[in-house]
């Protein structure tokens, strides 16, 4: 079972529903007190998978048991007096302490309905909760992605040596260490991969009020990305987040050459170099990634007022 976005998780929808598979769409509809998941989160079940997530434990499995035995009930049925007799939707109430040994305490009520055009035509659009512009597809570019496959928000991927044609073989000096074309095509609709021939340049089509990551493989190109990132309104403003790769020593080199270059100190003085939450210790490239996803779910607004809490 995957938990995905709820941009990937409408485009799988799309995909059962052209493929043709029966399927329900559980949605949360209303909540009371403490539950683990807001208000139109919702989950895909048929009978042999799940995608998404509701809120996981006894909940969850307690839900995927009543989808499967719909969809169980209504293939056996359609045999038959009505073939082509439409699956009812309905709701159902979860008491999490009493009924499911839950501690979270509150109340979910869930809607359990049929995919079909109507409920492709009623998903919600939720707002990223961030754009992000991230600069370089290496192996810490591709543990960031990894991680922002599941989390609703907007992402260009820009790399100078990213080649998207099916000839670019993996191994090849050019692609060396680089994501594969296989990978690059997978990768969710929020996600797009931007390949380049200056990367520097790109930073004027970035959305406004954007968070920007820098980590190419060049110090140079860092610093021109930075130098045009400086220079745009939203930066200067205070708008726009700018976290660039390295060292308290990379970070001194490059104090001295943006100066150089007419930046105000107190503008530099902005970038978050190195970035990351800070007492997160470790060069790996998953654990940077861990770190510094975390910092840009602290710089993205609250997408629910509700308490941020786990699943019980």
């Amino acid at each position: 079972m995957n938990a995905l976005s709820n941009t990937a998780l409408h485009q799988a929808a799309r995909q059962w529903l052209a493929d043709g598979t029966p399927a329900l769409v559980v949605r949360v509809c209303e909540v009371r007190g403490s539950t683990p998941r807001e208000t139109d989160a919702r989950m895909l079940v048929c009978l042999d998978e799940a995608q998404g997530t509701i809120g996981g434990g006894h909940l969850e499995w307690q839900a995927i048991a009543m989808a499967r035995q719909a969809l169980r009930e209504h293939a056996h049925g359609s045999n038959a007096v009505a073939q082509g007799r439409k699956l009812a939707a309905w709701t159902h109430t979860f008491a999490l302490g009493p009924t499911l040994g839950q501690c979270c305490g509150g109340v979910v009520v869930l809607a359990f309905e049929p995919l079909n055009c109507e409920a492709l035509m009623n998903w919600p659009t939720v707002a990223p909760r961030f754009r992000l512009d991230l600069h370089g597809a290496g192996h810490v570019g591709q543990a960031i992605v990894k991680l922002l496959a599941d989390i609703d928000c907007e992402v260009r991927w820009i790399d100078q040596r990213l080649d998207d044609s099916p000839q670019a073989l993996p191994g090849d000096e050019a692609t060396l260490g680089l994501p594969t074309g296989q990978e690059l095509g997978a990768l969710p609709p929020h996600i797009r991969c931007l390949p380049t021939e200056d990367a520097a340049a790109e930073v004027a089509h970035a959305p406004p009020a954007s968070l920007h990551l820098v980590l190419t493989h060049r110090h140079d190109l860092d610093l021109a990305i930075v130098d045009a990132l400086l220079r745009r309104d939203d930066v200067r403003q205070g708008r726009a987040w700018v976290g660039l790769i390295g060292s308290r020593t990379k970070r001194a080199a490059f104090e001295h050459r943006l100066q150089a270059r007419g930046h105000a100190p107190d503008l530099i003085a902005r970038i978050a170099c190195p970035f990351g939450l800070p007492g997160i210790v470790g060069k790996e490239p998953a654990v940077i990634a861990v770190s510094v996803v975390a910092q840009l779910l602290q710089r993205a607004p609250p997408t629910t007022d509700q308490e941020p809490h786990n699943p019980a």
